[in-house]
């Protein structure tokens, strides 16, 4: 479609183009619905600083209390104010918006907190807003969570911008997409999310490679990933957080340690260590952790931008239709007078060096269990997916491991 053909909710909207590349400066953050860390920590890498966090689970802010020296809050409802900062992060949460979750939608109870971000910015001088979220939510009912939001920005006079972004692009090999949506009243948000768009490359043949599937799955989907894991996660199918299961290009079938989900996140080994009091108890809420958390390149990448936006062309940018009443797209971006929706992949650039999931495992993987193999291989043989061939003769004879060594 025509660079011209926009789609627009109200009236047409001017928003001046972000000025050529300031030098790069470092913005005072308040991390909310902070969890442990991953947007700070990646906004640190960048050169930014945290001056305030606030999380209210307390194995989340045991983590945030070790790495972390700026005040902690617990409740976001009894802020009174986020302080003298630049930017405020809000990774609130998804259990009502994800697929996996209760998807009551954004005035659920918990997702329904986001309130308490625009109640904090519309008494704040911040420059920038970045919340954070899962893509299931442009979907959700039609979109309805993403255009409460985009009522929210504009009724305070933001202009904001949102892009799925794909953490594999930034080298973790972790299929995991997230919604970046970023926004200020003085500022324009387009530069530093949109500039710059490697494309999806196209998916790798399973032969030769680890692949990562869910195990709690079967019947309808089993996430898979080939030269990576499917989406940690805070939750799953059978009630607990637990980790995806790994097909090794050997056959055997694994479960990663906790220390490579971390560093499957961005983080360092152990960094979700002191949520555990007792070292003797095995990781306890660390895959909640993991799970909930945001990859840190990623926030790395988007602190950079904030640093030094970069240049990008509006009248080259591929423009979308954009349907009120639908689900909205990968990317869009909106002011007061109007919504826009553009044709961005959610790879903004490509890894170095291309992702191998079996080279990236540091620790001891441990087997995927009997009863772990045998349920899934139920639920799989009575489902109608299809499966990558020798998957599932390779799971039976990893069952069959299992029985000769009873035999022995």
């Amino acid at each position: 479609m025509a660079s011209g053909a926009v789609a627009k909710i109200g009236g047409v909207s001017q928003v001046n183009l972000a000025s050529p590349s300031p030098p790069a400066r470092s913005l005072r953050v308040a991390g909310l619905f902070a969890g442990i860390g991953g947007i700070e920590q990646g906004l640190k890498n960048a050169g930014h600083r945290t001056e305030l966090l606030c999380e209210n689970d307390g194995a989340a802010a045991a983590v945030l209390g070790h790495h972390f020296e700026a005040p902690l809050a617990h409740d976001v409802r009894e802020l009174r104010g986020v302080g003298d900062v630049d930017l405020v992060a809000a990774g609130f949460p998804c259990q009502d918006l994800s697929q996996a979750g209760r998807t009551a939608g954004i005035t659920g109870g918990r997702s329904g907190l986001v309130q308490e971000v625009f109640r904090l910015m519309n008494d704040s001088s911040a420059e920038w807003l970045l919340l954070e979220n899962v893509p299931f939510m442009l979907q959700l009912e039609r979109g309805e969570a993403m255009r409460y939001l985009a009522a929210e920005l504009s009724a305070q006079g933001f202009t904001w911008a949102y892009r799925v972004v794909d953490s594999r692009a930034f080298g973790l090999p972790q299929r995991r997409r997230r919604v970046l949506l970023l926004a200020s009243r003085t500022s324009d948000p387009r530069p530093v999310l949109f500039a710059g768009d490697a494309g999806e490359p196209e998916a790798p043949e399973p032969e030769g490679r680890a692949c990562g599937f869910y195990w709690t799955e079967g019947v309808r989907g089993l996430g898979w990933a080939v030269d990576a894991i499917p989406t940690l996660k805070g939750g799953s199918s059978v009630g607990i957080p637990s980790p995806p299961a790994i097909w090794l290009p050997g056959g055997e079938f694994v479960l990663p340690d906790i220390r490579d989900a971390e560093r499957l996140q961005g983080f360092a080994p152990n960094w979700t260590a002191p949520a555990v009091d007792d070292p003797n108890r095995r990781n306890g809420p660390r895959w909640r952790l993991v799970g909930n958390a945001v990859s840190v390149p990623v926030s790395e990448w988007l602190g950079h931008r904030l640093a030094a936006p970069p240049q990008w062309d509006a009248e080259a940018a591929e423009q979308l239709e954009l349907d009120p009443t639908a689900s909205w797209p990968k990317a869009a971006w909106g002011d007061p007078d109007g919504a826009h929706a553009l044709g961005v992949s959610a790879w903004p650039q490509r890894p170095q060096q291309d992702l191998d999931l079996d080279g990236f495992l540091r620790y001891p993987t441990r087997p995927l269990s009997e009863r772990a193999a045998r349920g899934f291989l139920s639920r799989a043989e009575r489902s109608s997916l299809r499966f990558p061939p020798g998957f599932l003769e390779a799971l039976r004879a990893h069952l069959d491991g299992y029985g000769a060594k009873l035999a022995a």
